[in-house]
C-alpha cells in the first residue's frame, strides 16, 4: 500500500534566536528542502552526499536549540530528521476507541502504546489500532492520570511491534528542537501521520509547551527529540497555535506500572488554573494594570504597577509567556512570583493558584 508522508511547517522561528535570521535565511530553508521529508532521488543523494553528511562544529549547538547558521547546518539537520522519520512513522499509530479517533506511539516490542488520557477515556475499552502499513490490530485501554491527561493502550493481537525508545524529559532545555507526529485532522486511508518541526517553549514536571503545531487528531501522538526519542505525548492546543501542550515522558516513566495495571487517578475533568492579573501588552516589561479582587494575585499582595519578573524561577518576558506559565500548573499549586514594585524594591510573593471555574460559580 502506497502511503504519503506530510512534513508540515510550523512557526518554529518565532521568538527565539532564529529572530536573527534574515529573509534570505527563509529562502535557504526552502532551497535546502527542510520542509520536505521525502528522500532525495538517487542522483541527488549521490551529488549532495558530501554536504548532507558533513556536520559543522556549530551543529552540536543547533541540536540543543541554537539557530542554524548556514546551508551546512540546515542540510545536517535535514539529514538527521530523515534518519529518524521512518522509525517514527513505523511506531506512530492511529487509534479508534468507540466513535473517537486519535493517535499513539508504540514504545515496546509487545505493543504497549502511550497516548493521551482523553483519547482512551477509561480502562477496559476495546481499541482498533492502525499501524503504519495500514493494517489493523486489536487492543485494550489501560490506565490514565486524569490530572495530566496521560493514558496507555496494550495491543492484544500477538506479534512483535516496531517501537521507539522513551527518553526522560526532565533535562529537556527551552529552545531544544523537537518533532511532533500524529494523524492531523483524523485518520485518512493511504495517508501517513504528519511530521512537524518546532522548539520547546517551556518544560515542567506536568507539561511541555512547544511551538510545534497541533490540530485535531494529533492527540496521543508522540513528541520526539531530534534524535527520535519519545519525550512527550500530544495533549492539547494552548491559547494560541504557537503554544501547544504535551504530557512529559517522565510522567509515563514514573507511573508505568500504574498505567499497566489499569489504574485511574488524578482529578476528573479539566481545570483552569487562575492567577487574576492583567498586564500592559504595549510595554516590553510585564507590568500589572489590573488585579482582580479576591483572586490569588490579590490575596498574595500583587498590586497594580508591579512588574512580574519571574514565575517559579522562570523568567517572564511577555504577558503571553505569563499566561503560558500559569497554564502549566494546577489549582492549589503554590507559586513563587518575583516582582519589582514601582518604588524599585524587588520582592517574592507566594501565590496559591485557584480554579477559574470555581470563581465563576461563586
Amino acid at each position: 500500500m502506497k502511503q504519503r508522508t506530510i512534513l508540515a511547517s510550523s512557526p518554529l522561528l518565532a521568538g527565539y534566536s532564529c529572530s536573527k535570521l534574515t529573509a534570505s535565511f527563509f529562502n535557504l530553508l526552502i532551497l535546502c528542502g527542510l520542509v520536505c521529508c521525502f528522500p532525495l532521488t538517487a542522483h541527488a543523494q549521490e551529488k549532495e552526499k558530501p554536504a548532507s553528511v558533513q556536520q559543522t562544529t556549530h551543529f552540536s549547538e543547533v541540536l540543543v536549540g541554537d539557530a542554524p547558521h548556514d546551508v551546512a547546518d540546515l542540510r545536517s539537520m535535514e539529514k538527521l530528521i530523515q534518519q529518524v522519520t521512518q522509525k517514527a512513522l513505523d511506531a506512530t499509530v492511529g487509534v479508534i476507541v468507540g466513535s473517537a479517533q486519535g493517535s499513539g506511539v508504540v514504545v515496546s516490542e509487545d505493543g504497549l502504546i502511550l497516548t493521551a488520557g482523553h483519547v482512551i477515556g477509561k480502562p477496559g475499552r476495546e481499541v482498533t489500532v492502525i499501524l503504519n502499513d495500514g493494517s489493523r490490530v486489536k487492543g485494550v485501554t489501560l490506565g490514565t492520570d486524569r490530572s495530566i491527561d496521560s493514558g496507555a493502550i496494550q495491543i492484544t493481537t500477538p506479534g512483535k511491534y516496531k517501537h521507539l525508545p522513551v527518553r526522560s524529559s526532565a533535562n529537556l532545555k527551552d529552545g531544544e528542537w523537537v518533532l511532533v507526529m500524529g494523524h492531523a485532522g483524523g485518520i485518512v486511508k493511504d495517508r501517513r501521520p504528519a511530521l512537524r518541526l518546532g522548539r520547546v517553549l517551556a518544560n515542567s514536571s506536568d507539561v511541555i509547551a512547544t511551538d510545534a503545531t497541533l490540530v485535531g487528531g494529533d492527540s496521543g501522538g508522540p513528541l520526539l527529540d531530534i534524535q527520535g526519542n519519545v519525550i512527550g505525548i500530544n495533549s492539547r492546543i494552548g491559547n494560541r497555535i504557537t503554544a501547544n501542550l504535551h504530557v512529559p515522558s517522565t510522567q509515563y516513566l514514573d507511573n508505568l506500572d500504574r498505567l499497566r495495571k489499569s489504574e485511574v487517578w488524578g482529578r476528573l475533568g479539566g481545570t483552569q488554573p487562575y492567577l487574576g492579573v492583567r498586564c500592559d501588552t504595549e510595554r516590553q516589561e510585564v507590568v500589572v494594570t489590573r488585579v482582580t479582587p479576591g483572586s490569588p494575585a490579590d490575596k498574595a499582595g500583587i498590586q497594580e504597577g508591579d512588574q512580574i519578573l519571574r514565575f517559579n524561577d522562570r523568567q517572564i518576558d511577555s504577558f503571553d509567556n505569563l499566561k503560558l506559565m500559569v497554564n502549566q500548573y494546577s489549582p492549589g499549586d503554590r507559586i513563587n512570583v518575583r516582582i519589582r514594585r514601582s518604588s524599585g524594591n524587588v520582592i517574592t510573593l507566594e501565590v496559591e493558584l485557584t480554579d477559574r471555574r470555581q470563581l465563576d460559580r461563586e
